[in-house]
């Protein structure tokens, strides 16, 4: 399985400057720099079950946290370690649909009014909408997104559903994958601005623009409509007043005037794609944002390849999509591309003001022209931001207050910094901005995986929101933390293990092992155990146990403390009265190989202790398009058996890192007052045709640009005995693999299962020596059954035996005939 790399990035440490000479006037000192190991990541909430799917944050005036999960759910974290279900809204959640961002009222302590960006439970149909077909197909695919306010009640710990104010609508087509935006933040007039995606299907425009407005094409795979029309409010950023009634008025100096034709005022920003994250710096107004661009891996007649950017948005601007992306207008404009004819036309004018000729256009016709991105980066492009996958997420300005008494709020060194971070390269930087772009850009120290959202707490802390390793579940690793200043001392981390965590009926004994805590200064540790969630301590010792009679949910909590008095704590929740479903794949298997396009049959598998009987109906299989390390939730169907087309990878160049998911949910009808548990499962397939150089693990060989390959790299420096690996795979329903090489002396492939000396699966296969790349005949599989890792083990006469590009299985896989 994908195992993301946790970077642990450094700063460097600066000298103090000396003083100035007593008869001259006092130099000012310049802030002493923090190092890496001055910083304390403090865990507050860890696991799916604490966390859901993690997608938004918001830090209380008491510093206490409300995080958002996609499927609904609504957390509130009171303190390390305790984490409670704060409510639960009905959303829709087909492809990336749900519950996006949650924001604080900046009056929040007069009024306790919290704001949510959802996709509301409406009567569109389920599963996936029609890829073409009549204007009366579409109409009933028609929803919206909500911008609502609530109340919460801080003693409670609960978001009141009933409260809920609809503040402003966002018209959608669903059914269709993808970019739902979704951020909200305030600046220091009290203004909230909303991020917004195009709500386009990008998956058919081969990684450039989707522009297809053919005449029985969904709407929804023509971005015109959306980023590039004037009187629509997706691919924006909004920027509204919210009065106390609920209702907004439009601040001046918005894009567009109120009472201008054809225009929605509420537009700040426009042309964006998939403006994901962003932050509102709360001196000057200024907004970062990170806009997440499209996938080609290569320029071409069509417009530029896939590139991302940061975005400084000081002012109202448009930003290009779907007419250009990047920071060079005129070099990074698309051709009006003719999807009909597959030809190009002319590139579009956005440094003058592209035009909108859509028939989905209801705006003005002529745009204001484009302003380019802050800080663009396409690969290694931008050599401090690293290299792989591209997903910018803007984030907070930090400013120091010296008045704050709080000994672990940021240095002054970090005044006036933005700190950026990237989802997939799993990063945060700290960046000195100027108005071009940045002057410079720091490492920050991060011990985590995919970053999904961060915000600068009142005490002056970094608080920072973990997706995990895996995407669309409860991942054990998603969490939430807490980043300090602390030079000295660090936080003890709390581990909980519990032997189960939920039961039908009472009497369950529950074993728990607290001895996986460790302080990270070394020192010997205490326990303080809280079966029930009670505030008492019910054991002092590193294991304990429990009995559970009633029915209920219980949080078990430990807190370790260290020599110092620095206190880490962890929970479980202990369910007695619903049991989780179990939910297991039949097929496809894991690994199993397939073709973006192929229908695949699937089979699942759904117990649950308190419902006697699974409706099949309520279970829902998606699949998703894997890429790097994120993925897009595309087509899903209802069912225990059936099947889906997988869709094709249009939208992500296929010589970029894509694979299959599959993830199937069942929500259970709940067990008397208790509320209904959702189970998933997921697995990975993998693409018959792979790049070599995204492999998972490797031994002896290295990633080198080679001309004439695939994307235009390839493993290279090989030698005998050294392999490459992907995990998982499964050769149910192949019968042959090729490999696209290019000799040097030449050599071979081997084909093996689970291991580089395992069973042979197929070859040798003979990479001949010289010439360009070529593939190879195919060989003959023997599928050793089951999912396991597969190695390609190579051997020759010494090194530099040949560059290896790609490989292709052929056979039905997961599309094949089950049994």
């Amino acid at each position: 399985m994908r195992s993301p790399l946790v970077r642990l990035l450094s700063i460097p440490l600066a000298a103090v400057l000396a003083a100035g000479f007593a008869a001259a006037p006092p130099a000012t000192a310049e802030p002493t720099k923090a190092a890496e190991s001055d910083f304390d990541q403090v865990q507050l909430a860890k696991g799916g079950d604490n966390l859901g799917e993690t997608m938004g944050l918001a830090v209380l005036p008491d510093t206490s946290v409300l995080t958002t999960s996609r499927s609904g759910e609504i957390y509130y974290t009171r303190e390390a370690g305790d984490t409670r279900l704060a409510a639960t809204l009905d959303t829709y959640t087909h492809n990336e649909e749900g519950v996006q961002g949650i924001a604080v009222d900046p009056k929040f302590r007069r009024n306790n009014h919290v704001f949510v960006y959802y996709s509301p439970a409406l009567d569109t149909p389920e599963g996936d909408a029609p890829g073409s077909g009549t204007p009366e197909d579409f109409e009933k695919w028609k929803g919206h997104n909500r911008l609502s306010r609530f109340t919460f009640d801080p003693e409670k710990g609960t978001l009141d559903t009933a409260s809920e104010k609809v503040v402003l609508k966002v018209p959608t087509n669903r059914g269709l994958c993808c970019h739902m935006g979704g951020q909200i933040d305030f600046d220091k007039h009290g203004n909230l601005y909303l991020s917004t995606g195009d709500n386009s299907n990008p998956f058919e425009s081969d990684g450039y623009s989707p522009i297809d407005d053919s005449a029985d094409r969904n709407p929804a795979y023509d971005a015109r409509r959306t980023s590039g029309n004037t009187n629509d409010l997706r691919g924006k950023l909004l920027r509204i007043r919210v009065k106390p009634n609920g209702t907004y008025s439009v601040p001046k100096g918005n894009l567009f005037k109120q009472g201008t034709a054809k225009t929605k005022p509420e537009i700040y920003a426009m042309g964006l794609r998939n403006p994901f994250r962003f932050r509102v710096d709360e001196k000057t107004g200024t907004v970062w944002m990170g806009e997440y661009g499209p996938d080609a891996a290569q320029a071409s007649e069509r417009g530029p390849s896939g590139k991302v950017s940061f975005l400084r948005i000081a002012g109202p601007g448009n930003y290009g999509w779907p007419f250009c992306t990047g920071d060079k207008l005129e070099a990074d404009s698309y051709a009006d591309w003719d999807f009909a004819t597959g030809t190009a036309g002319p590139k579009f004018d956005c440094a003058g003001g592209a035009t909108n000729d859509s028939r989905h256009n209801t705006g003005l016709e002529k745009l204001p022209p484009a302003k380019p991105g802050w800080l663009t980066y396409d690969g290694a492009s931008v050599p401090e931001l690293g290299d792989g996958s591209e997903s910018p997420m803007g984030g907070p300005v930090y400013h120091y207050d010296p008045d704050l008494k709080n000994e672990t709020k940021f240095p002054e060194s970090y005044d006036e910094k933005v700190f950026l971070y990237e989802f997939g390269r799993q990063w945060i930087k700290s960046v000195t901005p100027g108005t071009d772009g940045p002057e410079k850009i720091e490492d920050f120290p991060w011990a985590g995986f995919q970053l999904m959202d961060m915000e600068f707490g009142p005490d002056g802390s970094l608080y920072v929101l973990d997706y995990g390793e895996t995407w669309f579940g409860k991942d054990p690793e998603k969490a939430l933390y807490r980043i300090d200043y602390s030079p000295d001392d660090k936080t003890p981390v709390a581990a909980v293990d519990a032997d189960k965590t939920a039961a039908g009926e009472g009497p369950l004994e529950v074993k728990f092992d607290g001895t996986g805590s460790a302080d990270p200064d070394g020192t010997e540790l205490s326990y303080a155990w809280d079966f029930d969630g009670d505030g008492t301590t019910d054991s002092t010792e590193a294991t304990g146990s429990h009995t559970y009679t009633d029915d209920g949910v219980y949080r078990a909590i430990l807190r370790v403390t260290d020599a110092t008095g620095k206190t880490g704590a962890a929970g479980v929740n202990i369910t007695i009265g619903n049991t989780p479903p179990e939910i297991t794949f039949d097929a496809p298997k894991p690994g199993q190989f397939m073709d973006f396009g192929d229908t695949v049959g699937f089979d699942v598998k759904v117990t649950d202790a308190e419902d006697a009987e699974i409706d099949c109906e309520k279970v829902t299989v998606s699949f998703a398009l894997g890429h790097d390390n994120h993925a897009h939730r595309m087509n899903s169907a209802n069912g225990c058996t059936g099947s889906i087309e997988t869709g094709l990878a249009g939208g992500h160049d296929t010589n970029q890192d894509i694979y299959g998911t599959f993830i199937a949910e069942y929500t259970d009808n709940g067990a008397g007052d208790l509320p209904p548990v959702t189970g998933s499962s997921e697995i990975e397939l993998a693409p018959k045709h792979r790049q070599a150089e995204f492999y998972h693990d490797s031994q002896g060989v290295e990633v080198v640009d080679a001309d004439g390959a695939e994307g235009g790299k390839a493993v290279g420096g090989i030698g005998a005995g050294d392999w490459i690996a992907f995990d998982p795979a499964n050769f149910a329903g192949t019968d042959g693999v090729s490999v696209l090489a290019k000799g040097a002396a030449g050599g071979t492939v081997e084909v093996r299962s689970g291991a580089p000396d395992g069973p042979l699966v197929a070859g040798p296969i003979e990479v001949p020596a010289g010439g360009d790349f070529a593939e190879t005949p195919a060989a003959d599989i023997t599928d050793p059954g089951g999912s396991q890792a597969m190695y390609l083990v190579f051997g020759g006469d010494g090194g530099d035996l040949f560059q290896l590009d790609a490989l292709t299985v052929t056979g039905s896989g997961a599309a094949g005939k089950r049994d």
